[in-house]
């Protein structure tokens, strides 16, 4: 058995595309169906291309899209530097819905409010501020 990839569906693809090359990942390949009017983006780690992400677009829309996209969990990626990823991520507006207080695990939600967990690689870093005090903001 092989793991392929994680599948999820997406309202704007270019939004999706924006956030998750934030995150550090790149698009490794891009299928586009005409018959069947979709998208699917495959996007992963640099290096790493054999833990993709598929972003789904379906062109006409997607009234089946859940309402909270939580139906499967969520998708979770080690960093090199907790504090240095949520801050990039601040940079670019993005909200840190769980603050990494404790140096090592923060989440972050897509623009398809798909939860996505940051995990610091090895021990966890030092607590320091800002984001030992900064509290959680919606639901991750």
């Amino acid at each position: 058995m092989k793991y392929l990839h994680t599948m999820v569906r997406v309202a704007d693809l270019d939004a999706s595309i924006s956030f998750f090359s934030i995150l550090g990942l790149e698009v490794t390949r891009r299928f586009e169906n005409e018959a069947g009017r979709f998208t699917l983006v495959f996007m992963a780690p640099p290096g790493q291309h054999e833990c993709p992400v598929e972003l789904t677009y379906n062109w006409g829309g997607d009234d089946g899209l859940p309402s909270d996209s939580r139906h499967f969990g969520h998708l979770a990626y080690e960093v090199e530097d907790i504090y240095v990823t949520c801050q990039n991520f601040i940079d670019n507006g993005i909200t840190i819905n769980r603050p990494p207080r404790d140096g090592h695990m923060a989440f972050v939600r897509s623009p398809d409010n798909i939860s996505i967990e940051l995990l610091q690689i090895g021990e966890s870093l030092p607590v320091s501020e800002p984001w030992a005090t900064m509290a959680n903001i919606g639901n991750w």
